[in-house]
């Protein structure tokens, strides 16, 4: 199965979002595979943005993203980047479905809650930039046929 990375960002951090967060896409039927807060620094970020490095905004993003520690996460599922970017919504919050994540909690551009992989490529690199290996786990929460039909997985 497809694995991706979400980042909880710090305006969900500083307004308690975290567990409404979590709680969406596990009621959705992704699959949790790892975890953890932690603060981001310079370094990361750099790497992190570098496709937004010359931009006039890409200090701001980076100190945004150092306010406070975020939460990253690792999820599985069919098709599960495509799913939880979805999920996410459009990157300004203004203009974010309602239903979506920036929908529901974001009315900025810049402050909009969350990060989701939008490739598959990209949630590899994303989740070994974040994670090692040790932080990842694979098993089975329940029987796959609970969520998908039998050619699906």
């Amino acid at each position: 199965m497809e694995k991706t990375l979400i980042i909880i960002k710090p305006g969900a951090i500083r307004r308690d979002l975290i567990g409404e967060i979590i709680h969406r896409f596990e009621m959705k039927g992704l699959q949790l595979c790892g975890i953890k807060m932690m603060q981001l620094n310079d370094d990361i970020l750099d790497e992190h943005y570098a496709h937004l490095a010359d931009r006039p905004y890409f200090q701001r993003i980076k100190n945004s993203m150092m306010k406070t520690p975020v939460v990253v996460s690792c999820w599985k599922g069919v098709d599960v980047v495509e799913i939880a970017h979805h999920m996410a919504g459009t990157t300004n919050g203004r203009s974010a479905m309602p239903g979506t994540i920036r929908g529901d909690y974001s009315v900025s551009i810049q402050e909009n809650i969350i990060h989701t992989s939008d490739t598959v490529e990209n949630a590899k690199s994303e989740i070994e930039r974040f994670f090692g290996k040790d932080e990842i786990f694979d098993f089975n929460q329940l029987n796959p046929n609970v969520l998908y039909a039998e050619n699906e997985c």
